[in-house]
């Protein structure tokens, strides 16, 4: 038969299986008038609950993003949006709508008509698809706009990507492909392959409907045009099966979880690299399958060889073989088979953490410490800290909130030079918590009421007669008793500020009090965004949902908008791209100015061969230095890292952006430190990232852990403290965050690390370790020694009866020379009381243990002689001896009736005895050191 004769069988069987029941009978319905006003309520509501709000919101942070100097941001970040957005909306709305267009092509001989009533007109489903594919269309393409405007940021990463100079050990490809490439691909190939499968889906619905499908017994029949626009979007979808193979899956075996390690393993590169590959082929296979299968009108059943022939390679190769290859060749020699592997894993992942520049110095043993050792070692001593933060928080917090709007909410660790000596200090600000105001109104909380004032400010060793903390600022006004000054202590922006107030209105500022008496103040900085017009005040209405925003007489064109205060939401807003410590720290400048730091990440998932976080961050970078101004807010960004091609990347998306480390003024850079959250997750790698040969990694012969003193729970932060002191072969004091490891499961130290914080060490990693054939005792055991001194077991227990709870601080490792000694503080709190005190140090070393009233008294008992005390707070420099005396017992009467006052109002009356004794005592004392003798 001839090709002719062949169609025109098919014609005729094709047709011969279409019903030949006459056309249904159609009723005219009269013409309606459109609803203009139903389309005009719509396109209102539209606008107010999806255009205006993003209007608004746009309308509000591009005069934020201008007080700043980040409009690039803003401008970038908006204008990306659209572009991709547009592009994505618009690529899946021509996309959808022509396939559905297609797909409704020509007159339907037979359209589909449902009768529900005889009352009732009929539907025309067929006419009904037709006029809803267009909306249709564009609901979808609005949705894939919305949906993909969110990768913005990776596809202008991928635009600016910088090279990291490494390659991959299995593809030869720089780091960077995997970083900034593969993950835009893969988003790519994902929406066109979900576009794919929408328009199959609505394609093959709507043949149905036409009966341009049509199923009789076993056999389907296809309409010609149909079969080759289903073949079409079939071969599409094998087709970017197999780009999404070769992509993006074999990329993803860098990340491999198979075998011991994470990256590729032994099976991965021997059996699973080799499925994927037949996967892709077989793909690429199936597309031709279908596209033959249209020509040839063997469509399903091309279809369905295709589909068995993918999914069976994949299968066999991609799941059963590797697995074969993994149980019965890696399985038994898998030290042997994944030691190339596990050398490369170690290898990437020290990279990846910054770990492959630790610094490693081997301790000779611990060695009798002798008081010239810890004389010689006076800074380390002076700087010991005694005052944990949740102590000191309690303490501040009934101390110095001096009203109860007032609140302190995190303690900072420091270190200034304080009248020529290098001091380790603890501090907290003290912000305004507008939730505890006693009337919140809109004037109070917004116009009144909004600010901080100070901060609390004291050393981390010393203690007054009463063991409560010894302050170098306190009160308000902050008063300072040593050479720190504070010129600015108003909190505008800080970690408690509320959402948004209005600085420089009619009303008066609340600034502190003054005994019965208020301070106010006017603002006169530049933070905030000024008002200036009818209708940006009308914006910020909307903006903050406030009415008494757009209707208050007290707000002028002068007045400043303060919103988006809180400092870690400020830096998020502005820098979108980083990710942020958890802990920023306040800092005194020279100039007396109260300046937040924040320490920002770069990060990424996507480093090969890395050990990942349980968040699936596998490289991390503490590649920005961010200040932001506690008085008018401004942000300033320092590029700390210029070796990271992240922020390279970032610093070509946002050319300005990014200041050089060396333009932060040398006041601001003295207080940079290591980031805490950096060096807990740095430490925790290196314990066992330490050991870098494959064998000993692959037997965790010598894995370490941060001690714990319970069995049940992982190490507590506590071991992770800064301090300042000596370290062993330096001859100079400084600032350093430290961690003691001991061998897993066991109790014995192994060594300790530190991140050194001053000058042109910072950043720098070292470790010291100790010999492991010699026993240095860990923190479990120094707590069991504790535990187990008799005198110190019945002191605690006569004063944990009722009436008062003993507190034991943090267990504190303190290195001196190359041995080791231990402190640990004991507070005293009363039953119902909020201020613990400290009562008593306790001081261990090897294995002797010592408990006195103060450190230096419990190093004279363990190492002889007789340790001068560190420097009170404001000794002056010209008054005598009893002068001294006098003054400072007359300062602690003071405080001790203003305490008596409080209990007093407060209805405490046990508290209020105890202060009056106090008080009678110190009354007492005060008169031997004016009149020489007692009373």
């Amino acid at each position: 038969m001839t090709s002719f004769g062949r169609r025109l069988a098919t014609s005729r069987r094709f047709v011969s299986l279409r019903p030949m029941a006459a056309p249904p009978t159609r009723l005219r319905l009269p013409a309606r008038r459109p609803n203009r006003l139903g389309l005009v309520v719509l396109g209102v509501l539209f606008v107010l609950i999806l255009v205006l709000p993003a209007l608004v919101q746009l309308a509000a942070e591009w005069p934020w993003f201008g007080a700043l100097g980040y409009q690039r941001v803003f401008a970038t970040r908006l204008v990306s949006q659209v572009l991709l957005g547009g592009l994505i909306g618009g690529g899946a709305f021509a996309f959808l709508y022509a396939n559905l267009r297609i797909a409704q092509r020509g007159v339907v001989p037979n359209p589909l008509v449902l009768a529900f009533s005889a009352a009732a007109p009929p539907l025309d489903v067929t006419r009904l698809l037709r006029r809803l594919a267009l909306p249709a269309a564009l609901g979808l393409g609005l949705l894939f706009g919305v949906a993909a405007k969110g990768s913005w940021l990776s596809v202008l990463q991928f635009l600016h990507r910088t090279p990291f100079g490494t390659t991959d050990p299995v593809f030869g490809r720089d780091l960077g492909y995997y970083v900034f490439t593969v993950p835009v691909v893969a988003g790519a190939l994902g929406i066109v392959t979900t576009l794919t499968t929408l328009a199959l889906v609505a394609a093959v619905g709507l043949y149905v409907l036409r009966r341009d499908v049509v199923v009789f017994g076993r056999r389907v029949t296809v309409e010609p045009s149909a079969r080759l626009h289903v073949a079409l979007l079939m071969a599409l979808l094998f087709l970017l099966t197999a780009l999404r193979v070769y992509f993006v899956r074999l990329p993803g075996l860098l990340y491999s979880t198979t075998g011991p390690l994470v990256g590729a393993s032994f099976a991965d590169l021997h059996a699973t690299l080799t499925g994927l590959r037949v996967a892709g082929l077989a793909a690429l296979a199936g597309a031709a399958l279908v596209l033959w299968g249209a020509k040839s009108e063997r469509l399903a059943r091309n279809t369905v060889l295709a589909l068995g022939l993918y999914f069976g390679v994949s299968l066999l190769g991609v799941a059963l073989y590797p697995t074969i290859v993994q149980r019965l060749v890696v399985a038994p020699n898998e030290l042997v088979k994944e030691t190339p592997q596990l050398a490369l894993h170690i290898a990437a992942t020290r990279r990846a953490w910054g770990l492959d520049g630790v610094v490693t110095r081997d301790l000779t043993g611990e060695a009798r410490l002798t008081e010239r050792d810890i004389r010689a070692n006076r800074p380390t001593i002076d700087n010991v800290r005694l005052w944990d933060r949740d102590p000191l928080l309690q303490t501040f917090g009934q101390l110095q909130e001096i009203r109860t709007y007032y609140d302190f909410v995190s303690v900072d660790d420091d270190r200034y030079w304080i009248d020529g000596q290098y001091r380790q200090v603890m501090l907290s600000p003290r912000e305004l918590n507008s939730a505890s105001l006693p009337t919140r109104t809109f004037i109070n909380e917004r116009l009144t009421f909004t600010h901080g004032m100070g901060l609390t400010l004291g050393p981390v060793n010393q203690v007054t007669d009463e063991g409560l903390p010894v302050l170098f600022i306190k009160d308000l006004p902050p008063a300072s008793s040593v050479s720190l000054r504070v010129t600015r202590p108003a909190i505008y922006f800080g970690e408690l500020s509320e959402p948004w107030v209005f600085a420089h209105t009619q009303q008066r500022e609340f600034d502190y009090p003054s005994g019965d008496e208020n301070i106010f103040a006017t603002y006169e900085g530049t933070g905030g965004v000024r008002v200036g017009s009818f209708w940006r005040r009308l914006v910020l209405a909307a903006y903050l949902g406030s009415l008494k925003v757009l209707l208050s007489s007290d707000i002028t064109n002068d007045s400043r908008a303060m919103y988006i205060r809180n400092i870690r939401e400020r830096a998020h807003t502005a820098l979108p791209f980083l990710v942020f410590d958890r802990d920023p720290y306040l800092v005194i400048d020279d100039a007396g100015r109260l300046r937040w730091i924040l320490d920002a990440y770069t990060a990424t998932r996507r480093y090969p061969y890395a050990q990942p976080l349980p968040d699936g961050t596998n490289y991390l970078r503490n590649s920005v230095k961010v200040v932001i101004d506690a008085y008018d807010g401004t942000v300033t960004a320092y590029q700390a890292d210029a070796a990271d091609p992240l922020v390279r990347t970032l610093a070509k998306v946002f050319p300005g952006i990014f200041q050089p480390l060396d333009a932060m003024p040398a006041d601001l850079r003295r207080h940079l430190r290591y980031p805490e959250d950096l060096f807990r997750v740095q430490s925790d790698m290196y314990a066992t990232y330490h050991m870098s040969e494959p064998e000993i990694f692959y037997h965790r012969e010598d894995q370490w852990q941060k001690p714990v003193l319970s069995r049940t729970g992982e190490a507590p932060d506590p071991f992770v403290r800064h301090m300042i002191m000596r370290l062993p072969e330096e001859r100079q004091a400084e600032f350093i965050l430290m961690v003691p490891f001991t061998p897993r499961g066991k109790d014995n130290l192994a060594s300790w690390m530190v991140a050194r914080n001053d000058g042109e060490h910072y950043g720098q990693l070292i470790v010291y370790r100790f010999p492991k054939q010699s026993l240095v005792f860990g923190p479990a055991q120094i707590v069991n020694r504790i535990n187990q001194d008799t005198e110190i077991a019945r002191q605690i227990s006569l004063w944990d009866q009722r009436g008062s709870q003993v507190i034991r601080g943090n267990l504190l490792v303190i290195p001196i020379e190359e041995s080791l000694i231990y402190v640990q503080p004991l507070y005293l709190r009363a039953e119902g009381g909020r201020i613990p005190e400290l009562k008593r140090v306790v001081v261990a070393h090897q294995n002797q243990v010592a408990m006195e009233e103060t450190l230096e008294a419990g190093l004279a008992q363990l190492f002889g002689g007789a340790l001068k005390p560190a420097g009170v707070a404001a000794a002056p420099t010209a008054a005598r001896p009893g002068d001294t005396r006098a003054a400072d017992l007359a300062r602690r009467a003071v405080e001790s009736y203003r305490r008596a006052v409080e209990a007093q109002r407060a209805g405490d009356w046990a508290r209020y005895g105890e202060e009056l004794t106090r008080l009678g005592e110190m009354l007492r004392q005060l008169q031997e050191a004016v009149g020489g003798g007692r009373p």
